[in-house]
């Protein structure tokens, strides 16, 4: 298995952080559970939520994500092509995390598990690289059209990642990787987590039951469980410049900016616009909006 060489942020989800830049808090006062899924739409339109609620809580709890690919494979086997389409789209427009429709007139996806099981192989090489890699395939499918049921789609998402790609291959065509996924699906079962996405909340007090939200809400609901969970609103972590969070998270859609810095769309635009003139970031439009990367200082 690959030695994590680059660092990895338990907190952020990201690798490739400073020695300094590492959350050195140990004790966490609570542990919430992600049940996702490669494929799912509204999966992706949370990402500006976890992000948001991992920097600025991050140092309260652990975040541990279970892949769920039971999820969305009625939706790959059972539903028409034009009924896939309408619910990407509108996901897209309720979330405004681009989700490319076109991918199931163009390119559509064959296989529902094989995404599920290259994730848990990416695992391998340390959890925080699973996540990461969760996001890179999460870009190639919504954004790209990509059809990541595909091996080489997945060992190009592996190279993105920055993963051992010998190591991946050999995972990722492994009994260890299904046996892994068969785990993630036991806890789905046992937690009652079928529904993606769907979070569940655990303190400390070993007598209290974890407190379960499915589906997508509004980020003062996710607070508020955190507060009841905790007994108190805890005090938020002051956040990072957007163009370090740029820089950390490497992609991000305007709508993350927005989310995460409470600013209106135009007023990330706008920002983001900003630090693209002092040539800081660089823009990627996607067919609905815009996405952002960072542009490497010059040597």
């Amino acid at each position: 298995m690959k030695t994590n060489e680059r660092g990895c942020d338990d907190t952020l989800g990201v690798c490739g952080m400073e020695e300094g830049d590492k959350p050195t808090n140990d004790h966490f006062k609570l542990e919430i559970y992600v049940f996702t899924d490669p494929l799912c739409p509204a999966c992706w339109g949370m990402e500006p939520k976890l992000k948001k609620i991992q920097l600025e809580y991050g140092h309260l709890f652990k975040m541990r994500f279970f892949i769920v690919p039971e999820a969305a494979s009625w939706c790959v086997n059972e539903q028409n092509q034009k009924s896939l389409v309408d619910l990407w789209e509108t996901t897209a427009t309720r979330t405004g995390m681009c989700c490319d429709g076109d991918i199931w007139h163009e390119n559509p996806l064959s296989h529902s598990e094989a995404p599920a099981i290259a994730v848990k192989a990416a695992e391998m090489q340390g959890r925080q690289y699973g996540i990461l890699y969760l996001r890179r395939l999460r870009e190639a499918l919504f954004l790209k059209k990509e059809n990541i049921s595909n091996e080489e789609i997945l060992l190009s998402c592996a190279k993105r990642t920055q993963l051992d790609l010998e190591e991946f291959r050999k995972d990722l065509n492994s009994d260890l990787a299904r046996k892994a996924l068969e785990s993630d699906v036991n806890t789905t079962h046992e937690m009652d987590a079928e529904a993606v996405p769907t979070m569940i909340f655990f303190n400390d007090r070993i007598e209290d039951a974890g407190l379960k939200v499915s589906g997508l809400h509004s980020y003062d609901v996710y607070e508020d469980i955190l507060a009841k969970m905790l007994g108190d609103y805890p005090q938020a972590r002051k956040k990072m410049d957007i163009d370090e969070f740029v820089r950390t998270y490497q992609f991000v859609a305007t709508q993350e900016v927005a989310e995460v810095y409470d600013l209106s769309m135009k007023e990330a635009n706008a920002r983001l616009k900003a630090l693209q003139l002092q040539q800081k970031v660089e823009s990627i439009p996607v067919k609905r909006g815009t996405f952002w990367q960072p542009i490497p200082p010059e040597k």
